[in-house]
């Protein structure tokens, strides 16, 4: 976890990002002058009113009023949390983050990591030179495997017996201890011995490419076929994803990725060209898991058997995946003939043939109707009745937004009736509540929306009188501190300006002037003469208030004594 998240560190990180690569590698932006332009993603709409600004680092939609930097568009869009959004674009930006601090502090994960990693290398040595290697070799050959994936994927044997690890490794007390944190020894009766005996071991790997856990399949009649690593303080089984790293090595940013169930169906498609496969560890996909895999790519596949057990499995997937649907990526469920897994079925038919099925698999959408309507009549009102109950009950889970209306929508159309019509019209993003309309702005408030238009402007007020800063109209001293960092700053961008104000008492107020549309009236030249002029009037109303009070001074002294005053 990051730590502390300084206004100098958003500074840096927004003047080393660039909002349109941000944007549009999630939207189809199209060059339009100075600016691009897309169909808003917050909202339904035909004609586009999307717009990224490059030289103010923002987007603003003209039609729901939605606006902000790159860190806001991935909270929006991606769903992430403001320290999430912060990670993923430091990340990007080669940038490291500071260290949590403040908080009780555990050990130092590295030196797990480096024991992790100096296992990984033993396993694959064993695999070449171990004298007990030749059962892993005949099951890669019987599977098929090529030298070169698995050289990929790292694979490498867990040799029989019990101390092949723990006498490599575990060399002094400490050692032993940290074999055993990081899953590599198990403990029975006070005695430690390997955890991993007579398997082919498989590296799962976090998407920094750090070796975090293992995965382990039996070479004999032993139980369990499959065994993981435990979690561990570097490992959640929730979180990780075996194949992601090596799916983002092959293509940064693949066509779409494909939950598969297990490590040899990602490593047999990687070896026939099909890169962007992924295995959950043992788990069904967790939320986490499909948050990541929604970043990663711009469609997600879930792949099942056909049979009652796959759909079941695909049904929780379904609900699991609901909450973070937006229907902006599509998510899919491709289901496998009887009898087959993604390994069998690609060498029986080839890449082409399997990627075929997968283009043509069944939408979410279409899936979640499918589902539903198999268990009600909608023939008769008791059928339409718990067909409604059921959807209601899902679309609840789901963020408000086009999608979520569009399902409701469906849903009256299949036979919800005045209830699917209700939740169509009820369903709306906040942002459509908020439809944008001009906003009215007192003059102070005009000023700071100029200068956040153009926070260069603000040379320019520094060069004129600054009387203006004594007023005592309501927000001169929001204003002036405005001023002050555009003049402190110079080449910040509007994005950068507004950052600075995240999470303080003036957010929501700076956010509100940042709407271009609040000075779209004044033209562009025009806009540095309105802004000097408001400063120059209300630096005028405070002279001429000092002389005022002046004027009632020098009037006093000279007014002689009253009589009252005499005696």
């Amino acid at each position: 976890m990051a730590g502390r998240i300084t206004p100098e560190l958003r500074d840096q990180l927004l003047a080393r990002t660039d909002i349109v690569e941000v944007v549009s590698q999630r939207l189809g932006l199209r060059k339009a002058g100075a600016l691009f332009k897309a169909c808003c993603p917050f909202h339904s709409e035909k004609t586009p009113s999307f717009v990224v600004t490059p030289a103010r680092q923002t987007y603003h939609c003209f039609g729901c009023g939605a606006h902000g930097n790159a860190i806001d568009f991935l909270i929006e869009f991606d769903r992430l949390s403001f320290p999430e959004a912060v990670e993923e674009l430091a990340q990007r930006a080669g940038m490291p983050l500071p260290e949590a601090t403040g908080a009780p502090r555990g050990p130092d994960p590295q030196p797990l990591y480096d024991l992790l990693e100096q296992a990984a290398g033993l396993y694959r040595q064993a695999l070449r030179e171990h004298p007990g290697r030749d059962a892993g070799l005949a099951y890669l050959k019987r599977r098929g495997l090529s030298a070169e994936v698995v050289r990929r994927f790292g694979l490498g044997l867990a040799p029989p017996g019990w101390c092949f690890l723990l006498d490599a490794l575990g060399k002094s007390a400490e050692q032993r201890e940290r074999l055993v944190t990081a899953g590599l020894l198990s403990e029975r009766d006070g005695r430690r011995y390997d955890r991993f005996r007579n398997r082919l071991i498989f590296p799962i790997r976090d998407r920094r490419g750090r070796v975090v856990g293992f995965g382990g399949r039996v070479l004999d009649d032993g139980e369990p076929k499959y065994l993981n690593s435990p979690e561990t303080p570097v490992f959640v089984k929730g979180r990780e994803l075996y194949g992601l790293y090596q799916s983002q090595q092959a293509q940064h940013y693949p066509p779409r990725l494909l939950l598969v169930e297990g490590y040899m169906d990602v490593i047999a498609l990687a070896q026939f060209g099909i890169d962007y496969a992924v295995a959950a560890l043992g788990t069904a996909a967790t939320p986490e898991h499909i948050k990541r895999l929604l970043r990663a790519a711009p469609e997600l596949v879930f792949c099942f058997d056909g049979d009652k057990a796959g759909r079941e499995a695909a049904w929780k997937a379904l609900k699991t995946a609901l909450p973070l649907a937006t229907g902006r990526q599509p998510i899919r469920f491709v289901f496998l003939p009887e009898g087959e897994d993604p390994d069998t079925l690609v060498r029986k038919e080839g890449r082409d043939a399997f990627e075929a099925r997968l283009a043509d698999a069944r939408l979410l959408s279409a899936f979640l109707f499918d589902q539903v309507e198999s268990r009600h009549d909608t023939g008769t009102p008791e059928g339409r009745a718990g067909l409604a109950d059921e959807v209601q009950g899902l679309l609840q889970t789901m963020a408000a937004g086009s999608y979520r209306e569009q399902l409701a929508v469906e849903l009256a159309r299949r036979g919800g009736g005045t209830a699917g019509a209700r939740l169509a019209s009820s369903y709306r993003h906040p942002s459509q509540h908020r439809r944008a309309s001009v906003p009215t702005l007192n003059r102070i408030e005009k000023a700071i929306a100029l200068l956040l238009d153009r926070p260069a402007r603000a040379v320019q007020v520094a060069e004129r009188p600054a009387d203006w800063l004594d007023h005592e109209e309501k927000g001169v001293n929001f204003l002036a501190k405005v001023v002050e960092i555009a003049t402190a700053y110079p080449g910040i961008t509007t994005a950068t300006l507004v950052e600075r104000w995240r999470g303080s008492k003036g957010e929501g107020a700076l956010r509100r002037l940042a709407d271009p549309s609040g000075i779209a009236a004044i033209p562009e030249e025009g806009r540095e003469r309105e802004l000097i002029g408001i400063l120059d009037r209300l630096s005028s109303e405070v002279v001429a208030k000092r002389r005022e009070a002046d004027n009632i001074r020098r009037w006093r002294e000279r007014r002689p004594p009253s009589d009252e005053t005499s005696r």
